[in-house]
């Protein structure tokens, strides 16, 4: 195919337009790269396209030119499903369970079930109301009888901290295994994952105390052999002598039996600037160090390889000096403030 200048400028300048239709442009490469005297070949892997592609659309230029590439079948507006069966498909995915005993629906048996409606009609109508049969969360409820008061005073270090405090959320990520892997690793490679023998070998376990300060976001680390009220009370003691000897120190930690034995109350005697404030019982989650115990989880224990203890507190302690590095306080927020679990403590934290 030979094209004239006009021609070739005119399919350039198709192929330039910022708002112009893509799969138009498409074509017009297409058909720029054919008069070019590109190889077939050369043409689908530049386009991903297949042999039919390039025919038909070579064809369609060569006998009529620019208005040969538009499509006579663009396709049809997508179909608007009437608001009788969206409400049938809801009813029946939020209000029923299927009949052969299964605890879930999924779109082919709710399909079948209705019979007057695909199940690609299914899938839509889900998609559109955002709804995940498929989907499952687990949560747990606090029985503390003094929630809203423990959830309001935490919440309101974390908005309205005391003026030239420290405030930190304290815990310990406990047991955390050494883990070696029998066989060799299969490094990551085109076309295949990262992957671990399935055969490991344990090298003894280490906890992490952590103290994440809610005004920079940087994290104070310590390991430790075993999880006791002692190593606590120690770890407590290093954030002491962390900060200046006149500032006020305020720990936000969870209920567990270590945090609350008499050598902790002893501790607290000793130092009177030292403040600690319990979140309600089964909600840890209010402890922002959680989020922090989450990310090094999935940057470093999970797939680690660690040859013994010493290695893997290594491995810990340099992740917390790097990440130190460029630290950013933690800013919590709803996304979607309709999906709040309803309660009376709404009402008083609004």
């Amino acid at each position: 195919m030979i094209l004239t200048s006009e021609q070739r400028e005119e399919l350039e300048a198709v192929m330039r337009k910022r708002n112009g239709n893509a799969a138009l442009a498409r074509r017009a490469r297409c058909a720029l790269l054919w008069a070019d005297g590109e190889r077939r070949v050369d043409i689908r892997a530049k386009l991903a396209c297949n042999d039919e592609f390039v025919s038909r659309w070579t064809s369609a230029y060569e006998v009529q030119g620019l208005p040969g590439l538009v499509s006579l079948y663009p396709g049809r507006a997508p179909k608007r499903w009437p608001a009788k069966l969206e409400a049938r498909v809801l009813d029946r995915t939020l209000k029923h369970l299927p009949k052969d005993g299964s605890t879930r629906w999924s779109s082919r048996k709710l399909a079948a079930e209705l019979g007057d409606v695909s199940f690609s009609a299914v899938q839509r109508i889900w998609r559109k109301h955002g709804v995940c049969p498929h989907r499952l969360d687990r949560h747990m409820v606090s029985n503390d009888p003094d929630f809203q008061t423990k959830a309001a005073d935490v919440i309101g270090l974390y908005l309205n901290p005391p003026a030239h405090a420290a405030v930190f959320c304290v815990d310990e990520k406990t047991a955390i295994q050494a883990l070696d892997r029998k066989d060799r690793m299969l490094p990551l490679s085109p076309g295949r994952a990262e992957s671990h023998g399935f055969e490991y070998k344990r090298n003894g376990t280490l906890s992490l105390f952590a103290a994440l300060n809610t005004d920079t976001g940087e994290v104070l680390g310590k390991t430790a052999a075993r999880h006791t009220s002692e190593q606590f009370v120690a770890f407590l003691q290093g954030i002491v002598d962390a900060q200046p000897w006149y500032q006020e120190i305020h720990v936000i930690c969870d209920n567990v039996s270590s945090h609350k034995t008499d050598l902790v109350a002893a501790f607290l005697a000793r130092h009177p600037r030292f403040q600690i404030h319990y979140t309600p019982t089964y909600s840890s989650w209010l402890s922002q160090v959680e989020n922090w115990f989450g990310r090094i989880q999935r940057d470093v224990i999970s797939r680690g390889i660690f040859t013994s203890v010493k290695d893997l507190d290594k491995k810990l302690m340099k992740y917390i000096r790097q990440y130190n590095k460029d630290a950013k306080p933690l800013r919590w927020k709803y996304a979607d403030p309709t999906r709040r679990i309803a309660s009376d403590f709404k009402d008083s934290v609004d």
